[in-house]
């Protein structure tokens, strides 16, 4: 399915090459002040342009076909569409009977019958985490004074992103990094026990981001190693705050009151100008081949921002659930 949420409802469209990738949200209260503006800042920074990023440029101008009036949030469905314009299919021709390594072409190709639009990883592109940013925006203004920051901590296992990039440039090659995020301002008691968990929300939506391959909350893996009296975090105080944090802000499920924190591990770009091994699917032969085409060098620079989206509009979504939603002021 291509929808998520149940207040807070989003369901994205579209595919790399075709005229347009979006976002319909359902489910968001009127009276939130709202503009096109109000998207620039967080689709800048999903853009590409710093060194590593696509050379594909798109204006990412978004069009608010409904649910927006007077400057207000109306309560219907609101529709939000970007062009696609920068697109060359030329290097996708080969594509059709060779599988590239890492891609989704061999999982797609059995899944759809051979009838799915590969140019440029169709349904399975980046390019849909344009309406998901956009949708994180709204969330954000929604969930307000919570507050929600997502960071790249390392690339290639180093903390010297550009240089880390800068090499596997050279190299024709690709990086995978770590993406760090923290909500702020939450309040204790989002969520459910077991299957509607904070962690399992959080994660269900984290790993719809193409190339996400690992969640960890709090101190993360590294629990596996540690002893409960040295996991475990004292409450210090009445309200619910911790002396530690390993727990991530969430135990049972649920939200405790402290920060929210959990970092997603993002993979190599499948696609690299660095020679593969392919197979061609209708003889069975091998072939030694470079891709042509616009790629990341390490997509990863450009996901902080989606993460954060991602997880502002599942905490919109819990926060209605719960009425924690502040009345808008006009």
């Amino acid at each position: 399915m291509n929808s998520f949420g149940r207040l807070f409802r989003i369901s994205m469209l579209g595919e790399s090459h075709v005229p347009c990738v979006g976002i319909l949200i359902d489910g968001c209260p009127a009276g939130i002040p709202l503009s096109e503006e109000d998207f620039l800042p967080d689709l800048n920074r999903r853009k590409s342009g710093r060194p590593g990023t696509t050379a594909r440029k798109e204006e990412d101008a978004p069009s608010v076909m409904s649910g927006l009036f007077h400057g207000t949030t109306t309560g219907a469905p609101m529709l939000i569409l970007f062009d696609n314009r920068d697109i060359d299919s030329a290097p996708y021709e080969q594509v059709g009977k060779m599988d590239r390594p890492g891609q989704a072409d061999f999982a797609a190709r059995e899944k759809f019958g051979g009838f799915h639009d590969y140019r440029g990883g169709g349904v399975f592109s980046g390019r849909l985490t344009t309406g998901l940013v956009a949708a994180g925006v709204v969330a954000k203004k929604l969930i307000h004074p919570v507050t929600v920051g997502a960071v790249l901590r390392e690339a290639g296992g180093s903390v010297d992103i550009d240089r880390a990039v800068a090499g596997a440039m050279r190299e024709g090659d690709s990086l995978g990094g770590i993406v760090e995020c923290r909500a702020d301002g939450l309040p204790a008691g989002l969520g459910e026990p077991f299957f509607d968990s904070v962690e399992s929300l959080l994660s269900h939506l984290i790993f719809s981001i193409p190339g996400i391959k690992g969640i960890e909350f709090g101190a993360g893996f590294a629990c596996a190693v540690m002893r409960g009296s040295a996991y475990n975090d004292r409450i210090i105080s009445k309200t619910g705050e911790t002396e530690t944090n390993n727990s991530g802000g969430i135990n049972g499920g649920v939200t405790n009151g402290n920060q929210l924190v959990f970092r997603a591990a993002v993979r190599p770009t499948a696609s690299i100008s660095k020679t593969q091994r392919f197979m061609d699917m209708e003889t069975g032969a091998h072939h030694e081949l470079s891709l042509p085409g616009r790629h990341d060098a390490c997509f990863a620079l450009r996901i902080p921002v989606i993460v954060e989206a991602a997880a502002a509009v599942v905490i919109a979504d819990l926060m209605l659930l719960e009425q924690k939603v502040s009345r808008i002021q006009r």
